[in-house]
């Protein structure tokens, strides 16, 4: 028995979904976004070489690849994007906890609006909100410089380590090969998902192209399986 749960450990480590791949990946990273930014003249303080929020970035990157909130452009969008709407508010809004609460909810407006919405984005922010006042005037080059240099590394690193190890980044679909044209098959049609879609009222976390082409794999399966009985 122990030996079996310690096989089956090191399967949910090492498989193509396991928690292993998505560790090393963040690993590798978030190391090359701290590094190299912090050899990169940005102009911010030098202790600020790498902003926290990449840090939640890198498991949407590393440890969850398709889904649609860890793509490049909500990567590079939803945190620049918010950093620089907390950085306003800072601004134009004298008391902090009521400028971090709007800093957040324009974030996910406008991440919402330009489709990057991307979590890390709440948190960049705050972090623009509730900067220190000599950064907070330096701007670009207190914060959003250093970020984007972040932000730039970290989806080099996301589109080379996860095509490498078997992931398509940016995530692309693979749909199944339709069937032949004499066969008779019984399925959806697309409206149909929609209309579930639109009346589950839920927002998930995978995109709906992405459910489309797992339910049409289900239906593959299944043909086939009735082929060969």
């Amino acid at each position: 028995m122990p030996y079996r749960l310690l096989i089956e450990a090191a399967s949910r480590a090492t498989g193509r979904l396991g928690w292993l791949r998505g560790a090393l990946g963040a690993l590798a990273g978030v190391a090359l976004a701290g590094l190299l930014t912090r050899l990169v003249p940005t102009g911010a303080p030098p202790g600020l070489w790498l902003v926290a929020p990449i840090g939640a970035s890198a498991v949407l990157v590393f440890a969850l690849p398709a889904s649609p909130l860890g793509q490049p452009w909500p990567v590079a969008g939803g945190n620049l994007i918010s950093a620089a709407i907390g950085l306003l508010m800072a601004h134009l809004v004298p008391v902090p906890g009521l400028a971090a609460a709007l800093a957040v909810a324009a974030a996910i407006a406008a991440m919402s609006l330009a489709r990057c919405l991307h979590p890390p984005g709440g948190a960049c922010a705050l972090v623009g909100v509730l900067a220190p006042p000599t950064l907070a005037a330096q701007w670009g080059a207190g914060l959003l410089v250093p970020l984007a240099v972040n932000v730039a590394l970290l989806i080099a690193a996301g589109y080379l380590y996860n095509n490498l190890t078997g992931h398509r980044w940016p995530h692309r679909i693979l749909q199944p090969s339709p069937p032949a044209r004499d066969e008779w098959v019984a399925r959806y049609e697309a409206d149909d998902l929609d209309a579930v879609l639109e009346h589950w009222d839920e927002v998930l976390d995978v995109s709906r192209d992405d459910l489309d082409a797992l339910f049409r794999a289900v239906e593959r399966r299944v043909e086939r399986r009735r082929g060969g009985t």
